[in-house]
């Protein structure tokens, strides 16, 4: 058996995440003591008892969904398992930094910082209103490529998020996503709908952001990770510190090769994914990318205790 460790993106944030681990495990709850020290706030009683609202915005959400992934990550090696257990680690989109933080690659303190700047900058990069994103189900990658080209009429429009085989996220001008919407379901997509998003993430309106985060990347330290990452932007393991500083540059206005990512780990012979931390958005995207793969989501201490059987 090979295994992998993936870490979830925005939109798996729920009010409570992470609280169970961090009264079942110490060091999870350090985790979460540790993230609101270098933030230089409680965002662990945001998560816990904040409204959803405000949990959702995009500076909250990235650091703590990278707390509360991280958090299982140490409930793990409480119970005896490491980083090291797997043959690859992997993020979508902010989850790229939680896999980093979790293979010592990243500072856990850094990566808060970073995602909180990175939320920051990401919201502030296009007027509220003016970016979408939509997701189309149904059309493979290269008939959403084609769409989003097909749409851009002089606007942004770009294919953002490669997640499965039948679901892939476009992004870009509000005018032009919409104008999207229209050519997916004439070409044949079994729904197209905009998505509850404050910005156009990943694509060249982030351009912006990717300015920002190349300044606050300059500054941290990058250790080469104890595990391969397998980038979002490169769909294949890049160990080095230097590339994968670049990478997470051009992450900001790249698409997330999601499908392409877990393909290639399958096909370096993983066959087992462990998701860690909040939901279980991304094992059900990898069923539909490799059928054969055992997924397992570890979010809570029920879980923990459960890979033990």
């Amino acid at each position: 058996m090979s295994r992998a460790f993936v870490f979830p993106g925005q939109g798996a944030q729920t009010i409570g995440m992470g609280r169970a681990l961090a009264q079942a495990y110490p060091a999870a709850q350090a985790v979460f003591d540790e993230v609101d020290e270098a933030l230089g706030e409680k965002l662990s009683s945001l998560i816990w008892e904040g409204a959803i609202e405000d949990l959702t915005l995009t500076a909250n959400a990235q650091p703590a969904l990278m707390a509360t992934s991280l958090a299982a990550m140490r409930a793990l090696e409480a119970e005896g398992f490491s980083v090291t257990d797997a043959a690859y680690v992997a993020g979508h989109s902010l989850g790229e930094y939680s896999a980093l933080a979790a293979a010592g690659a990243l500072s856990l303190a850094d990566t808060a910082r970073l995602l909180r700047i990175r939320g920051r900058a990401m919201q502030e990069a296009v007027p509220v209103g003016q970016g979408a994103m939509a997701a189309l189900l149904g059309l493979d990658f290269a008939t959403a490529t084609e769409v989003a080209a097909d749409a851009a009429q002089g606007d942004v429009c770009q294919a953002a998020n490669d997640n499965d085989p039948a679901q892939v996220v476009v992004s870009g001008h509000r005018a032009a996503v919409e104008r999207a919407l229209e050519l997916a379901k004439a070409r044949g997509a079994k729904r197209a709908l905009m998505l509850p998003v404050s910005a156009p993430f990943h694509c060249a309106l982030m351009q912006p952001a990717a300015d920002k985060m190349a300044e606050a990347l300059a500054n941290v330290t990058i250790q080469p990770p104890a595990v391969p990452l397998v980038a979002n932007v490169r769909a294949e393991a890049v160990p080095d510190p230097e590339t994968i500083r670049a990478l997470l540059i051009e992450q900001v206005t790249g698409s997330v090769r999601w499908r392409e990512s877990v393909a290639w780990m399958a096909a370096q012979g993983v066959d087992t994914f462990w998701e860690i931390g909040a939901g279980k958005a991304l094992s059900g995207m990898i069923k539909r990318i490799t059928r054969e793969a055992t997924t397992r989501a570890v979010g809570t201490p029920d879980d923990i205790v459960a890979l033990r059987n």
